[in-house]
């Protein structure tokens, strides 16, 4: 489906798939004004991963795929399934209580957290670099956080889940890196989908007997756009992304997400933009690409001293 692509073309998809995602989060975030944050999230995880598990048995559109051993099979049960399912379920609450834009920003950070877990702090340039990223990104966290503290509202709660959000996607990007090490990124995303969605199950049920389910065209129409582009489309796109450009080089798009789903928000849903938004958005890039740039490939080691 996607062969050798010039680095133009790879920019164009990138930033269509941060336009996709910007409008799945916006999607989400009408959908959980109606429908239980559960039940959005379960059904979605499970469609988009039974979806992506055909086309790896199927097609060669992602890559090959392998048939799973018994062991396999029960560690994905534990090993980022579970920690996707809880992302999924906090990030839904979040979007249920504060602004999509905010949500997507807090997740932008998550990258620094990953960092972090990687080493502990040491007298060194990488681990100065590192906690210090990690310093900038914080304060435009509490650049965000901070208004809702003092406004009195439950808006706070969105505020601190969208942080526990950030942290469940950095830590479900740990498990996968080590599963990795076994199965292709479409095979994760495929198998830890759909178990993640079997994990909220008992969740949406739960929700679904004490609040009942909103039956609207409008409704379903949302959750299949973010099924089928977001959890689908988007992913095959970024996939071939990571084929051709270092990882490093494709996830700085996801800096451009707040602003995709800011944009979608603020056309479809009329959700304001608050004032601290593009100061802690500012403060949260700047972390996320000190953190991740390699600064002595790039000046050298005349000007960054080896480790």
């Amino acid at each position: 489906m996607f062969g050798k692509k010039s680095n133009g073309g790879i920019a164009v998809t990138l930033l269509l798939t941060v336009f996709i995602w910007g409008g799945s989060n916006a999607g989400t975030k009408y959908l959980v004004g109606y429908w239980p944050p559960g039940l959005v999230g379960s059904t979605r995880l499970l469609c988009a991963g039974l979806i992506l598990l055909g086309i790896l048995r199927w097609t060669r559109w992602l890559g090959s795929s392998m048939p799973l051993s018994a062991a396999i099979r029960r560690e994905l049960w534990w090993r980022g399934t579970l920690s996707l399912a809880i992302y999924i379920a906090v990030f839904n609450w979040a979007l249920h209580y504060t602004t999509a834009a905010h949500v997507a920003l807090y997740l932008g950070t998550s990258p620094v957290w990953t960092l972090l877990w990687e080493e502990r702090p040491s007298m060194t340039w990488r681990s100065l670099q590192r906690y210090g990223a990690a310093g900038i990104a914080a304060s435009g966290v509490m650049v965000l956080f901070w208004p809702s503290l003092k406004l009195g509202t439950t808006s706070w709660v969105g505020e601190l889940l969208g942080v526990t959000a950030s942290l469940m996607w950095a830590h479900y990007g740990r498990q996968c890196r080590k599963l990795g090490e076994r199965l292709s990124g479409a095979e994760i995303s495929a198998h830890t989908m759909w178990r993640a969605g079997v994990w909220l199950l008992p969740v949406a049920i739960f929700e679904i007997a004490r609040q009942g389910v909103v039956l609207r065209a409008d409704l379903f129409l949302v959750q299949g756009y973010c099924i089928a582009a977001g959890g689908v489309i988007a992913y095959a796109l970024w996939n071939n992304a990571l084929r051709h450009w270092q990882t490093s080089q494709v996830f700085l798009f996801n800096n451009l997400i707040p602003i995709s789903t800011m944009m979608w928000a603020r056309t479809c849903l009329k959700e304001p933009v608050t004032q601290t938004f593009w100061l802690a958005m500012i403060l949260v890039v700047i972390g996320v690409v000190l953190g991740q740039t390699q600064w002595q490939k790039l000046l050298g080691p005349r000007w960054v001293p080896a480790e």
